[in-house]
Order: C-alpha cells, then structure tokens, then sequence
C-alpha cells in the first residue's frame, strides 16, 4: 500500500541512521515543489518510493536502499548515490542536490544506498575499504531492478564522490556515467595528508561527527557513540589534544570503534596501505565520462582538477578521455553559492552569479549518456571556471589554460620582513636586481612594482616557531563548513601582525592582472630542528587594507623529496622547498597588491610540527625552531604566478554554459 506525503513527512535522518527503518515502505510523491530544492524543473514523471531494497554483496553482506521509480511504462537508466550520510537525507541540504524525486521525475530510476556498516545497511563499516567491490555489486543490482534499461550513472559529494571513482575503477560493465562533487585523487595525499602534514581540523572532527559516529550507530554502540557525541561540543579543546594515537573519544583499546582514524596515524607516508585506496593510480580503469564540480576552496580542488586531467590522458576508453568535464566555483565544501548555503560571508555576498549549476548540468549529462539526448552537453569547452575579484565564469578546453605565463616575484626584505609590520618586499625583479644602484630600474614596470631598493639590501629573514603558539587558520582550503573548519575568505590583516608570519608585499598593480591555476612557491630556508614544516599563503590585499586569502599550502621538511620515503633535514643547512599552494582564479584589480605569507605552522588546518623528528603522533613532545628564510641571487626564494595575459580568458560570462 502506497501513500502520498509532503516534504516535512519524508522520513527523518536520525531514524535512518539509528538503522530502525527495517520495513518496506512505498510514498508517491506528488507533483508540488519544496522550499528547498526549488520547485522549478520537475520532470513529467510521477514517483514512487519503496524503501530499504535489499542488495547482497559478493560476499553476502546485506546493504540496503530506497529506490524512487518513475511511473513509466518505459525501461529507464538508473542514477545511483552510494552514501554514509543517510539514504534519506541524500546530500539535500545544505541546498546542495535537488530531492531524489526531483530527479525520478525526469525518468528515471533513482536509487540511494546506505554504504556497509552505515544508515540501514548491514555489515562492517571501513573507511574505502569496500567501496570499490560493494559499488561495482551495487551498479550491477540496480541495473537489473525492474524497469531498468540497464544503464546506470552515479552522482554525491564529498566521500559519496569517492564511492563514485572507486567503484569506477572497478570498471562495473552497467556503469555508464559519474557525477562526482568535491572529492580527492588519492585519500592520502590531498585527503588525509597534504605534503607531509596531518590534516587535522578536517579528519578529527569529520570522523567524529559522521562516519565513526553513525557507524557506531549502526552497530548498536550507543557508548561509543556518545562519547563522540560529547567530543562534539567541545573539538576545539580536543583539536590540541596529543598523541593523535591515543585521542580518547576514538577509544584507541576498541579496534571496532574508529580503526581507520589510528590507521591513518600508523601511516604517515604514502605506503601501499594508501596506495591500495588510491584513484590517480588507476585513471587507466575509468571506462565512463566524468563531470566533476568543485570550488577553489574546497578541501579536495587540487585532486579534483587531478582526477580531470588523469582520465582525460589515461581513461581506459575514448568516451572516458573525450568527455571528462569540470566547474569550478568560487565555493567552499558544503558552500555553493546558494542563499541557503553554510557560506562564508565573503563569499556569500559574491551572490548570484556564484550559484553552483550541479543539479542542472548532471540531469544534462544523464539525459546525453544514459538516455542517448544529443543537448550540447559534451560541446564546447571542458573547464569551465569562476574568477574571484572579477566575479565572472569562464571556460577553457584544457587545464592549465593554454597561454598560461609563468611569472615568478622575489621575496626581498631589509631583514626585518616579519609582520605586516616588517618590510618584505614582493618583486618581480631576481634578487641580484633588489640593490641600491639596480633596484629602481623597475620602479615603472607594467605592474608598478617599485623595490625600495635602500631597504631590500638583505640577504635573509628570520622567525622563531612555537608549535604551543602555532599560527591560527583563518580561513583556507578544508573540509566541512566554515563554522567548524578552517575555510574560505576571510581577512588575514590581524593575524599578520604576529611576529612568526613573514609578509611579502607587492607594489600597488597599475594594470589588472589575472592569476589562474597552481601557485607554487620556491622557498630556500634552514631550520635549527631536524623536521619542521613550511607554508604559504597567497592574498589579494586591497587599497583599503584588507587582505583577502586565495590560497594556501604546507611542506613537511623531511617529505621535501618523497611522500613515500621521508628524511630528516640537517639542522642549519639550506634545502630548496616547493610549497604547492593550491590553484586559484583571481583578477587583481588596479591599486591592488600581491602579497605571500610564509610561516610554519596553520591550525587547526593542519596539526602543528613538534620539530622533533620523531615518528607523527606518538608522543606530545615538542621544541621551538628557529627559522630562516633566504632570498639572495644564489637562493632566489619565489612565489611562480600563472598570470593569464590580457584578453586570453575570453568572454566574461555570468552563467556556467550548458555545453
């Protein structure tokens, strides 16, 4: 027996995640629109749901889903979301995807799934760990439910983009289109770590908000669930908290409580525990086409925009490689634009233009490659990207953007750059033009950079780093809202008063200029510890004094070489360091400066480096470091630019193109 319900009947996410909603259930929804998603855009279909089908993994494991049918008497693809959030939750808010009705009611069938050991489905619950296996069976099952045609396209964000290209690489043969939103290339590198550094304010708190939270949920442990629960009202307190192996509300002793969390501190290196997880080791297994989205301050952009370019070169097949697509927006994790976003006020009052187009432009890419519609939707340009401070998307056939130049500014000081206080200076003049007979040469060159060349005589700057007193994050590439994690814009001009914090400033610009793609900072430096990190942030310094974050990045001392084999440094001798700064799109405006942050430490972002060399998140030890940061001719410390030329970019668009 069928009913029909509105939006405030649907089934509530906690009893789903609790797994109490065992019972088949079947809801027709009618045809009138939410609050949020919009009510625009419904489809012709009449839906159907039935809840908690049962799915049997190969290995007999019970996982189960509520499936949406369009009252067709046609056969009609399947568009699947495999998720540990909560089938009935499906990724809607915070405005995020349009309702799974939303989407049966163009056609089709729509199937979401709680993963193993989550929501209402059955087995063990294990970060990755089964998702390629359990999505190639689950794509497999849902192409043969009743009045499928036998194709099937995947859609989610965050971590339900990552059971998107695992199953993927598992090359099931129904699979015939992914959809993936904010998520990695690798859950080592650019998930779990970056360059060396334990992504701190993004794992400890994710976990136990959701997956060792609701996975305990599952299994019925109601005292492991609460002692992360309590955890939760107070993770700024536990954010400091050391060893990482011992965290206590993860219960170190109960191997069934967060395995995966201490066995990614019993990893600190790209090993073959990682390795067996890894996407970008296995594009030459992606057989489908891919639309991707994400933001440049999301958590997961870098490997997003390496997830594009590896199936555009390496898919296992020439629709793979032909049609990899990617939107990039001004957004954070879970902030794309909307109104009702969790946005930062920075980016919030972008407005409009911001909005992400991901509900619009997927139901496209099903329509072409599950329903066979010739809508334009794999013509045209493949990158599609929004610029900051123009505040206008653009496209672009490849990534970088052809025509790029690479422009490298010094770091010069008079050896006192610490603080906005100090006198570093940005130029674009190598070092060995930053003296007092050579410097003034470029005091009129096209961008109005001027060294004061009486000042930026010295060959040096130096910071002490304190990891009791390390560096707040203000802002920044994480992972999950700004309220709770360090991400997005936000004004950096109070924090760079601290005397750890080198700040390097350009001239104000006379001409706009247009930075897109991967920053990348050359640093010469010597620390007196036998391991510390490294970072650096790029900013937009208004003529008013505000400093507005781009993008940042860390480097791990002993990881300088290898993410697999790290070693230690001497203390005291200069190494050569390449920060990856994360990609951006900004246009500088007239009157603007060009400003690089260095330091050492970006908590909670990232947990702070003892500087002892010993073995990560064993101990709660730590020393200070003193460290130096040179800039001379013979060690000509630089942030490299991808400065687009005037008029390269193309037409400012205020809209993402359907194709």
């Amino acid at each position: 027996m069928c009913e029909t319900v509105s939006k405030n009947s649907m089934l509530p996410r906690k009893a789903v995640l609790t797994g109490l909603l065992l019972g088949a259930a079947c809801i027709v929804f009618p045809s009138a629109a939410f609050a949020w998603p919009p009510e625009g855009g419904r489809g012709e279909c009449t839906v159907t749901k039935t809840t908690n089908m049962a799915a049997k993994m190969r290995d007999g494991v019970i996982l189960r889903a509520d499936v949406y049918r369009p009252n067709t008497k046609e056969k009609v693809p399947v568009i699947l979301m495999r998720t540990q959030y909560g089938k009935a939750a499906a990724q809607v808010e915070p405005a995020r995807f349009q309702t799974p009705d939303w989407f049966a009611s163009h056609c089709y069938i729509v199937v979401i799934q709680d993963i193993r050991g989550q929501g209402a489905s059955g087995g063990t619950f294990y970060e990755y760990a089964n998702d390629r296996n359990d999505g190639y069976d689950t794509v497999e099952w849902a192409a043969k439910l009743p009045g499928s045609n036998g194709k099937v396209g995947m859609y989610g964000s965050s971590y339900v983009g990552a059971t998107q290209w695992l199953a993927a690489t598992g090359a099931p043969p129904s699979l015939k289109a992914i959809v993936p939103s904010n998520t990695a290339s690798d859950y080592y590198d650019g998930w779990t770590y970056e360059d060396g550094a334990f992504r701190l304010a993004f794992i400890e708190p994710w976990m136990a908000e959701t997956i060792a939270y609701t996975a305990a949920l599952n299994r019925g442990d109601k005292d492991a669930a609460a002692k992360m629960a309590d955890a939760n009202k107070e993770m700024a307190k536990w954010l400091t908290f050391k060893p990482y192996d011992k965290v206590p509300f993860f219960q170190p002793d109960d191997p069934k409580v967060a395995p995966y969390f201490f066995d990614a501190i019993k990893h600190p290196t790209d090993d073959a525990y990682w390795q067996a997880f890894s996407i970008k080791r296995r594009y030459d297994k992606v057989q489908v086409p891919v639309l991707a989205f994400d933001g440049w301050y999301d958590a997961f952009i870098n490997g997003s925009l390496e997830n594009f370019n590896g199936v555009k070169e390496k898919g296992a097949t020439e629709i793979a490689r032909n049609n990899s697509r990617i939107v990039i927006g001004p957004w954070e994790h879970l902030g794309w634009g909307r109104p009702e976003s969790m946005v930062s006020p920075r980016l919030h009052d972008i407005g409009a233009v911001a909005n992400s187009p991901v509900n619009d432009l997927s139901l496209a890419w099903f329509d072409h490659f599950l329903k066979g519609k010739n809508n334009q939707i794999t013509e045209g340009s493949r990158v599609t990207y929004f610029t900051m401070g123009e505040n206008k998307w653009h496209v672009s056939k490849d990534w970088p953007l052809a025509g790029t130049k690479s422009q490298n500014w010094y770091l010069a000081s008079g050896g006192h750059a610490a603080s906005v206080m100090g006198d570093g200076v940005l130029s674009d003049a190598p070092p060995q033009a930053n003296t007092a007979t050579q410097g003034q040469a470029h005091a009129d060159n096209e961008f109005g950079n001027a060294v004061a060349a009486q000042k930026a005589t010295a060959v040096s700057d130096e910071f002490t780093y304190d990891p009791s007193n390390p560096v707040p994050s203000i802002g920044g590439h994480s992972c999950c809202s700004w309220t709770s994690g360090p991400q997005g814009q936000f004004d950096q001009s109070a924090l760079e008063q601290r005397s750890d914090i080198l700040v390097y400033s350009s001239a104000p610009l006379k001409q706009a200029m247009e930075v897109t793609g991967q920053i990348t900072v050359t640093l010469y430096a010597k620390t007196s510890a036998p391991d510390t990190d490294f970072t650096a942030k790029l900013i937009d310094v208004f003529p008013d004094g505000r400093a507005i974050n781009l993008a940042n990045g860390i480097q791990r001392a002993s990881y300088r070489e290898s993410l697999s084999h790290p070693t230690p440094v001497v203390p005291g001798q200069v190494y050569k360091y390449t920060i990856h700064v994360w990609p951006t799109s900004n246009l500088f405006k007239p009157g603007h400066r060009i400003r690089l942050e260095i330091s050492s430490s970006d908590f909670p972002q990232f947990a702070p480096n003892p500087n002892t060399g010993e073995p990560f998140g064993t101990n709660d030890k730590w020393q200070k470091a003193e460290q130096t940061i040179l800039h001379d001719a013979e060690h000509p410390s630089a942030v490299i630019l991808p400065v687009i030329p005037a008029g390269l970019s193309g037409p400012a668009l205020d809209a993402v193109p359907a194709g």
